[in-house]
């Protein structure tokens, strides 16, 4: 065996708590290298006396290693540990000293996990396990009230460009929420909504107000009644990282330099304040001067922004944060968030905008998810041609899934695109079979998935400003066809609690085949979901004993031959079969 491969640590995604009984290990060993792993443990005070162990389940692969995991219910909420590894006849022991070959078992030099203390179970809020999201930019989703439209407004589905408004508005929103409903979505994120220059608003000048260009803070919070007496809830954007250049506290800087009583509220470089050369004399988000990088580590900075987002909480009744920008902004000030908004609502959903591995905001002090730009981004390069196979794919999927704890896992904000990148239509060279698949494999996914507005009608649109098209609310011009079976989907997943919480695998995905096959599957449910990702009719074979299976869409029984399972496959489809455990319903 490779023991150079072997890894295991005593915190962050390696070993953790999943609730007050329950600890998560992992294990890392190269790939197929390794036929059997045991987690032995014991209790540090009486090891003989509580000896335990554990049969460790290869829960995924990447491309050069395999990852175990088991659950461990210690009786004493405590547990000292190690790891049997077996390859044929060869048999070592993984510790925290080192890797032997004693029998039965090293005498010492164990992991430890000393307690598990509530107070510091990472906890994130059962809804979002359930939930589907759906993005709306209020300037183009709807405009309703066209007494509040900006004197230069442009005419309702022309071509967005950096700069223009289309006069969307809450109204809109409100005026729509039976299409929300009726479309299944359970949860709004809302790009910002508070008084800013542009459209976007992205540049805020006044964090507690609405801005008027899409209504009042009153109908805000009567929206965000309407939607929760609809079942769906909402979350705002947070952009605290920085602010518009006419915010009150940059205006008095700007006016007074370093005799400004906010000087510090600001990472200001030299002054006086000014734009040479294209590089602001002052920090700024990306190099636009008229966004100035707010100062989190200032004390009266800190108590401004986590009052702002107390205040639209108990207020406005929100119930959670998108947070943009999240990983320019400094651990120690959203350390402090967390406990401002969780005191104010211990319910709420925290989720930050970091595009890349996000362990470090989630161990249970900060954020409760990200959003999921690396799942986006296999998902579309698998689906949006084929050349990647399977085998690619689900190791891609698969070192995804080892990077953080279940519990985030369960909510991570899975997406197909955003306000941020080209509409997934437009990414899959506008063939709607591939996004079918996308769209598949993001609703039968473990997470929560987000939907951006107007995909579910065939928006398209390249990287911003063309994703950011207004909404069509003709019914002649929408992809009806599309909108049914983005329902269909998401009804789907929203009756069968396997696809929310039930545990992810793939059963197939080879080398050279683009055809894949994963399971979803809980103590009552067993999901499996047949992809054919070529354009080539196909017959998919599987191994499968049982015979009561059906196809979750339409009812049809599915019966296997001699043990195999045949699917058959037109190019781009895909197949849900279903089956009942246990008896249950």
């Amino acid at each position: 065996m490779q023991i150079e491969s072997f890894y295991h640590g005593t915190r962050n995604n390696w070993a953790y708590a999943y609730d007050e009984k329950t600890v998560h290990l992992r294990l890392r060993t190269k790939r197929d290298d390794v036929e059997e792993i045991v987690a032995i443990t014991g209790d540090k005070y009486n090891w003989d006396r509580y000896y335990a162990e554990y049969p460790m389940l290869k829960a995924t692969s990447d491309g050069m290693f395999d990852y175990w995991q088991t659950e461990v219910k210690p009786e004493n909420k405590r547990f000292s540990y190690g790891f049997r590894i077996r390859s044929g006849s060869e048999t070592l022991y993984l510790i925290e000293s080192g890797v032997y070959s004693e029998q039965p078992y090293p005498p010492g030099g164990y992991y430890d996990l000393p307690y598990i203390h509530k107070i510091d179970l990472f906890k994130v809020p059962e809804w979002a396990k359930e939930a589907v999201f759906y993005q709306i930019m209020p300037d183009r989703f709807a405009n309703a009230d066209k007494s509040g439209d900006p004197e230069y407004v442009q005419e309702w589905g022309g071509k967005p460009d950096l700069y223009n408004h289309f006069g969307g508005d809450l109204q809109g929103v409100m005026n729509h929420l039976d299409y929300l409903v009726d479309l299944g979505i359970t949860a709004i994120y809302f790009t910002p909504v508070f008084e800013a220059p542009s459209y976007h608003k992205y540049d805020i000048v006044d964090y507690k107000k609405v801005d008027p260009h899409f209504g009042t803070n009153e109908l805000l919070k009567e929206l965000v009644a309407k939607c929760h007496e609809n079942g769906i809830r909402v979350i705002l954007d947070a952009v605290f990282n920085h602010c518009s250049e006419r915010f009150p506290a940059f205006v008095d800087v700007q006016q007074n330099g370093a005799q400004s009583k906010y000087a510090e509220w600001f990472h200001v470089n030299e002054f006086p304040l000014e734009v040479k050369d294209g590089v602001p004399s002052y920090d700024t988000f990306g190099f636009y001067g008229e966004m100035p990088k707010f100062n989190t580590a200032n004390a009266e900075v800190k108590e401004y922004l986590l009052d702002v987002a107390e205040y639209w909480i108990k207020e406005i009744g929100i119930d959670g944060w998108r947070l943009d920008v999240a990983n320019e902004v400094d651990h120690h000030f959203w350390r402090e968030f967390r406990k401002r908004v969780k005191a104010a609502n211990p319910d709420a959903y925290i989720v930050g905008e970091v595009w890349s591995d996000s362990i470090m905001w989630l161990l249970g002090d900060q954020f409760d998810s990200v959003m999921n730009y690396p799942f986006s981004n296999k998902v579309l390069e698998f689906f949006s041609q084929s050349t990647t196979d399977g085998f690619t794919f689900s190791n891609n999927m698969g070192y995804l899934l080892m990077r953080y704890p279940k519990q985030t896992s369960e909510v991570i904000f899975n997406l197909l695109c955003s306000h941020d990148t080209a509409r997934v239509l437009t990414r899959v060279g506008e063939d709607k079979r591939r996004l079918k698949l996308c769209v598949v494999f993001l609703l039968t996914y473990i997470g929560t998935p987000c939907i951006f507005y107007g995909d579910e009608i065939g928006l398209k649109g390249g990287d911003d400003p063309d994703c950011r098209s207004c909404m069509e609310w003709n019914p002649d011009k929408r992809d009806n066809e599309l909108f049914d079976f983005y329902k269909m989907l998401i009804h789907l997943r929203k009756e069968n609690k396997v696809l929310q919480r039930g545990y992810f695998r793939f059963l197939k995905a080879d080398q050279g085949d683009q055809r894949i096959i994963y399971e979803r599957i809980d103590e009552e449910l067993h999901f499996t979901i047949w992809m054919n990702n070529s354009d080539k009719e196909t017959v998919i074979s599987h191994p499968m004993e049982t015979a009561d299976w059906s196809d979750a869409l339409t009812g049809e029984t599915v019966t296997p031959s001699d043990g195999v399972m045949n699917v058959s496959l037109e190019p781009f489809g895909y197949r849900i079969l279903r089956r009942i455990l246990n008896n249950s319903g």
